[in-house]
């Protein structure tokens, strides 16, 4: 009896969800293959979408690609297929990250139920306001991050000024590398509402006039509304994602844990935004990690609460990153 596999049809709209997922400055590094006699999705990197600079191990890029399989993940378990990961395959092929083959669900899985909120999850830079998180939000987001065998810290207010510090060092650091900074405005700088890909400047978020949430000055600047800058939290709910080792399979698993996460909390009614800028520097990384935490290697900086709506960053259309044999 041969083995049933998804249609090009079913595995396109995954993929449609796939792309959604948020990825380092918004590159989207992702290119997919489908084998439809096989039932095989293969994921590769984009080399024209790499940071040689500001991402030189790749390990921003694992973690957006994480995120991206996650959605796949959520979308095939809505539709009743349960997707089988196979991470980082042939070390012969560094830019393979995975393949993933398919089979009929016997029951819904949990993760299902967080499709509506991938449409929903925008990074948000805006201020948030300083109503506190519930503790049992919190811990619905720590369970999510653990499921994927991840861990989430919550900082508490000396970790939050800890973490503050690291990222401003960064931006230091940064400001001292034109090399750094003009990678990133390949991605940031003069993006408008007709770009494919970027952060456009839109979605860049206000400077900050007071407040102590971690607000990066791109090089394109913030966001020229005419607002100006703002105020923003006085006590920021940040949390740090972690694994226990760090190791590219290991950073694969932190960004679908990143993303359980992220899609938890806006399917709960929170507001996220991610900041690594501080991870994207080797002596400043050790910093971002609590000294108390079960986990040796931070992974990603996750601000969390409650802010306004905001705008999807743009993406590639599907038929740009999904090939089908």
């Amino acid at each position: 009896m041969t083995a049933r596999t998804p249609d090009a049809t079913s595995l396109t709209s995954w993929v449609a969800d796939a792309v959604l997922a948020p990825s380092m400055h918004n590159a989207q590094p992702w290119l997919f293959h489908y084998e439809r006699a096989r039932g095989v999705l293969t994921l590769r990197m984009d080399p024209a979408r790499t940071m040689p600079r500001s991402d030189p191990s790749g390990r921003g890029l694992h973690l957006g690609c994480g995120a991206a399989l996650f959605h796949l993940r959520v979308a095939a378990a809505d539709a009743g297929w349960e997707a089988r990961i196979t991470a980082r395959p042939d070390p012969a092929e560094p830019e393979v990250l995975a393949v993933a083959g398919f089979v009929p669900a016997r029951d819904r899985a949990d993760i299902a139920d967080l499709r509506p909120a991938i449409a929903r999850r925008h990074t948000n830079r805006e201020p948030f306001g300083d109503e506190p998180v519930p503790e049992a939000l919190l811990d619905g987001l720590r369970g999510a991050a653990r499921a994927e065998g991840a861990r989430l810290d919550i900082a508490d207010d000396w970790r939050v000024r800890e973490l503050l510090t690291a990222v401003w060092d960064a931006g230091h650091e940064e400001e001292l590398a034109p090399g750094v900074r003009e990678e990133i405005a390949r991605w940031t700088a003069g993006r408008d509402a007709s770009a494919r890909e970027g952060i456009p400047s839109y979605a860049l978020g206000p400077g900050r006039r007071d407040g102590r949430a971690p607000v990066r000055d791109f090089p394109g600047g913030h966001r020229d509304d005419g607002r100006g800058p703002a105020v923003y939290e006085s006590s920021p709910c940040l949390a740090v994602l972690g694994t226990r080792r760090d190791e590219p399979e290991d950073w694969l698993r932190a960004g679908q844990a990143m993303e359980r996460v992220l899609l938890q909390a806006t399917a709960d009614g929170l507001s996220t935004s991610l900041n690594s800028q501080a991870l994207e520097w080797p002596q400043l990384r050790w910093l971002v990690r609590d000294p108390l935490s079960e986990t040796a290697y931070p992974q990603i900086v996750i601000r969390i609460g409650y802010g306004p709506d905001t705008p999807a960053t743009p993406r590639r259309p599907v038929s740009d990153v999904l090939t089908v044999d």
